[in-house]
């Protein structure tokens, strides 16, 4: 009888095994499979998913961070997002098209990119503010509290010193809000940012007007929408579309304000005030 469960235990593990195996290959791939199993592994406690870090007094600030992804307004406002940037490739058209609108927007930038191209940056930003976009645009969400709290603090120092600003908001790569991420978030007094509506370019290939009419007729009142001034060639449609959706929801009769500038507006408390 031991005999006999013990291989039907070995058959059962070994057919489940091959289940696994046959999904990872399927869809996402083997990559996504093996990453759901590992984070099965992951500490209860100071690691990415946790939000503490152990059974020591808690060094996070005022003790609590807020996360948004829009505004609660009945007022016609839209506040325009860029990640991943600074870089020569897109940046500076980007802010030669806002300039030629007057548009203010909020740039989500990555610490190690301003450290190497803060010359795009300056003397460009006087409508404009920065928030923290990590060092490296890694996945903070798999890593813990001490770790993203590091590259924060960096990205932070280089945001500072490279534009002269200190951000006072965060918007995690990917959007991914680990444990650590708000642990970190609430220690450094950011405010998390997320988005509320987004570019969609891999459905309008080759068609900027197609995809601005999209974003034109999509936006609420309290928008905040997310767009990037780096990336591959897609990321083009977008941008070049940036002059038609400008004036399309200026016709709608919105108005473009910093993400600052639309949760000061709708009433929001601010972070560090």
């Amino acid at each position: 009888m031991a005999d006999g469960a013990g291989r039907w235990g070995r058959r059962t593990v070994l057919r489940r095994a091959g289940l696994l195996a046959g999904g990872a290959l399927v869809g996402a791939g083997a990559t996504v499979q093996t990453t759901w199993i590992a984070d099965r592994r992951l500490p209860l406690a100071g690691g990415p998913a946790s939000s503490t870090v152990g059974g020591d007094l808690q060094q996070v600030g005022d003790g609590e961070v807020s996360v948004v992804w829009g505004a609660h307004t009945g007022q016609r406002l839209v506040a325009l997002t860029f990640d991943d940037g600074p870089r020569p490739q897109w940046t500076p058209m980007v802010l030669d098209t806002l300039e030629r609108y007057a548009v203010p927007a909020t740039f989500f930038l990555v610490g190690q990119r301003v450290r190497q191209h803060a010359d795009l940056l300056r003397g460009r930003l006087g409508r404009h503010e920065v928030g923290n976009h990590s060092w490296a645009h890694h996945d903070l969400a798999r890593h813990d509290a001490a770790e993203v709290h590091d590259d924060l603090s960096r990205a932070h120092d280089a945001i500072a010193e490279g534009v002269g600003v200190a951000p006072r908001l965060l918007r995690p790569p990917y959007g991914h809000l680990g444990g650590a991420v708000l642990h970190a978030a609430a220690r450094l007094d950011y405010r998390l940012v997320l988005w509320s509506f987004q570019m969609a370019e891999a459905r309008f290939p080759d068609d900027p007007a197609g995809h601005a009419r999209r974003i034109v007729a999509g936006v609420r009142p309290g928008t905040i929408l997310l767009a990037h001034d780096v990336g591959d060639a897609r990321r083009l449609v977008a941008l070049r579309g940036l002059p038609d959706m400008i004036t399309g929801l200026r016709g709608r009769g919105f108005t473009f304000v910093t993400v600052s500038e639309l949760l000061r507006q709708a009433g929001a408390p601010q972070p560090g005030g």
